[in-house]
């Protein structure tokens, strides 16, 4: 729990940024971490609650309270602020195969459901755990756990996003020969394609690929499951004795208006995975390059993807950017009696909107216009609480580069799940249930975004590591992995 009056005599201090005028001039992480004894006095804040939400309550719906992978944080704090950072190192992991990555791009629920967070002074969780594994990373303490015997038994798993790697490295250290297929030339899903390296640098993703190597996990790349030529997923129904579909939810919400086929309107994940393959030296595949320098950009959606749009926006060299959101603003401060300690609705500010943007709430585009078949003009319109166009507000934005951020519907329906003919449900993903993640067909599986549709990075991690007990579950009778 940490030391017993602490959370009266310490006050919050936590991570900061370097100055935007240097950060925008590369694509490294730009997170300036505590002092290890900074760090300890964070820890040494956590508080003796009676219920510490911070948990999770171990349930699969959004929007409840504190951590979905049940992070045992009062534990793990006071650990730390007894100085143990190795067993806070195996306590974090107990529950969280990838903490280096929850603690860099999660956006923290824990702390939102910390019982200091009544006085808007939360512990500094996600801080915490990022110090915990990255001190465990350069100690040594994070080792391959190989099994100590083998199952005989194969397990695929389609995509190698958190929900696949997470699922595979358990399948593996359950003893089982597990196979992950990538339809791209390297492991990490959205975590290597989607979150720009300044949120999380990519060799935090290959250190752990190496470990999964070293438990035995066998990685396929370039293998595109149910594209015309590649991979055959029937081929796989015959050769494995389980399949998990992890493939996350790709299939991007469009923007149909007029306009729409104008050069230089583009999906954000269209944008976003060229610049990190430029980052990290990868061949573009023949894609004409997406670049915002000397642009005016507009980000239509104002969430997470978005602010990614935006921070490499800026790192490119664009003129302005201008983030849209057809939301309403939403308050400054939540009300805390109405809230607390679920995720509450209030206004954040990311560190990409910091540097710069500038950022309209309930606009909505009506039509694009350009000239030469570019887009020049964005033709806008503030809308009421319902969505309506108020008569009067409408507005234009210059722009060259327009990039579509709005989220996404559900998994790519065309190749795999078509060919499978596996069950949807009516929001469009796969159909599993949280009991067993089995899907409509026999020895076939699902966890993450492609089941549960878009969603954090720590709940695929969870379903990931449920999936593998449901797995093993059905392959051996029952399972030893943990939850």
């Amino acid at each position: 729990m940490g030391k017993v009056t602490g959370f009266l005599e310490i006050e919050r201090h936590d991570r900061k940024y370097k100055p935007v005028a240097e950060r925008v001039k590369h694509f490294n992480e730009f997170v300036v971490p505590l002092t290890e004894k900074e760090t300890r006095d964070q820890a040494a804040r956590c508080m003796n609650c009676g219920i510490p939400y911070c948990h999770g309550t171990g349930s699969v719906a959004p929007g409840t309270p504190g951590c979905p992978v049940n992070n045992q944080i009062p534990d793990f704090n006071d650990l730390v602020y007894q100085g143990n950072w190795e067993e806070a190192s195996r306590n974090l992991h107990s529950t969280n195969n990838f903490p280096e990555f929850t603690g860099r791009i999660c956006p923290a629920p824990c702390e939102a459901s910390c019982t200091l967070n009544i006085d808007d002074n939360p512990v500094t969780i996600k801080t915490i755990e990022c110090a915990i594994v990255d001190r465990a990373w350069e100690n040594g303490w994070v080792k391959p756990e190989i099994p100590a015997a083998r199952t005989g038994k194969k397990v695929a798993v389609i995509g190698s996003g958190p929900a696949g790697l997470a699922c595979a490295q358990q399948l593996a250290r359950a003893g089982h020969d597990v196979h992950v297929f990538e339809k791209f030339a390297r492991a990490g899903g959205l975590l290597r394609y989607g979150i720009p390296d300044f949120k999380m640098e990519k060799h935090f993703i290959d250190r752990r690929i190496a470990q999964m190597l070293a438990e035995g996990v066998t990685f396929h790349y370039d293998a595109h499951v149910g594209l015309a030529g590649a991979v055959d997923p029937k081929q796989l129904l015959n050769e494995y004795d389980a399949l998990a579909l992890t493939g996350g939810a790709e299939a991007p919400r469009d923007l149909p208006i007029p306009g729409r086929d104008l050069g230089g309107i583009h999906f954000a994940m269209d944008f976003l995975p060229q610049q990190n393959r430029r980052v990290s030296n990868e061949p573009l595949g023949g894609e004409s390059d997406i670049l915002a320098g000397g642009k005016h950009v507009v980000v239509i959606g104002g969430g997470d993807t978005g602010s990614d749009c935006i921070g490499t926006s800026f790192r490119q060299g664009a003129l302005s950017v201008t983030q849209l959101e057809i939301l309403p603003a939403p308050p400054e401060r939540e009300n805390k009696g109405l809230t607390w300690p679920n995720w509450p609705l209030k206004m954040r500010t990311s560190s990409s909107q910091a540097e710069g943007a500038k950022r309209e709430y309930a606009v909505l585009t009506q039509h694009f216009s350009g000239t030469d078949g570019q887009v020049d003009k964005l033709h806008c319109v503030q809308v009421d609480d319902k969505f309506k166009p108020i008569g009067g507000s409408e507005f234009e934005l210059e722009a060259q580069l327009v990039l579509l951020a709005m989220g996404f519907v559900h998994p790519v329906h065309e190749g795999l799940l078509k060919t499978l003919g596996v069950e949807l449900d009516p929001r469009g993903n796969v159909r599993a249930n949280t009991e067993d993640y089995q899907t409509s067909l026999p020895k076939v599986f699902s966890a993450g975004d492609m089941r549960r549709g878009q969603s954090l990075v720590v709940w695929a991690i969870r379903e990931g590591r449920l999936c593998a007990r449901a797995i093993d579950t059905f392959l051996m009778g029952t399972t030893n992995l943990p939850r």
